[in-house]
């Protein structure tokens, strides 16, 4: 594809039950990064094992990456990843202002939710690991309410909203590319930049959120995101750091 990363690899399948779990399958032919990309899904999963609806024209892609580094430091390729997939949108929309990120994995148009990221990862050694990056984006049609979680931000669709249709296969291609600069400035220069481009485009940044936990609900002003990439909430109670959650608004 044109302007394809020097050194990914991709491969595209008309339907697969899901591409995180072919990605797990492939891992032990791969000998560098991989994009899956499926036109379909039949068991497509989104983060805690809740199901994940693809309409049909929507995009479904993962990387797969092979890394020899703490699963602390892996795991902050979920903002990396953000960063990419905003990066992306804009490019393709050119509507800048349009897109916000949503802690920890989510990408907002004008405060609907038209894309998610799942990380998984698998342990390939000692000290290797194998991280896939989850992608998916709502480009034709975005799933009915019915079909997420109660008190959820609402699904939206690239070309239900702004009325611009991208086809799956050509979003790829841009988002290999976006991805791939932003890797290479985290590999480079470490998570500060990532962190700093990440908060200026936060969603709900200093205003009041509920940030839920598998064991507590937190309400509070969303203060920062500090260098581990934990939410930081400011509470009645004190200040408050979140390393895993769901936030709603």
């Amino acid at each position: 594809m044109t302007g394809w990363p020097t050194g990914y690899g991709f491969r595209i399948l008309n339907k697969v039950d899901s591409t995180l779990s072919e990605a797990v399958r492939i891992i032990p032919e791969l000998s560098g990064p991989e994009w899956i990309l499926a036109h379909a899904q039949t068991k497509a999963r989104g983060r805690r094992g809740r199901s994940w609806s693809m309409p049909a024209g929507n995009f479904a892609a993962t990387l797969v990456l092979s890394l020899n580094e703490p699963p602390s430091r892996a795991a902050l390729r979920s903002f990396v990843a953000a960063l990419a997939l905003r990066d992306s949108l804009v490019a393709v929309t050119g509507h800048n202002d349009a897109f916000a990120l949503k802690w920890p994995n989510d990408v907002l148009l004008e405060g609907g939710k038209v894309a998610g990221i799942l990380l998984e990862s698998v342990k390939t050694g000692p000290k290797a690991l194998s991280l896939a990056i989850g992608i998916g984006v709502n480009l034709v049609k975005a799933p009915s309410l019915e079909a997420v979680e109660a008190g959820a931000v609402r699904p939206i669709s690239l070309k239900g909203r702004l009325g611009i249709e991208v086809k799956a296969k050509a979003f790829l291609n841009v988002l290999a590319q976006a991805y791939a600069h932003r890797e290479t400035q985290f590999v480079t220069y470490g998570f500060p930049p990532i962190r700093v481009a990440w908060l200026a485009h936060a969603a709900r940044l200093g205003q009041h959120i509920k940030a839920r936990t598998a064991k507590e609900t937190y309400y509070g002003t969303f203060a920062d995101m500090d260098v581990d990439g934990q939410l930081v909430l400011e509470t009645s109670k004190g200040r408050v750091t979140i390393p895993a959650g769901d936030v709603y608004f």
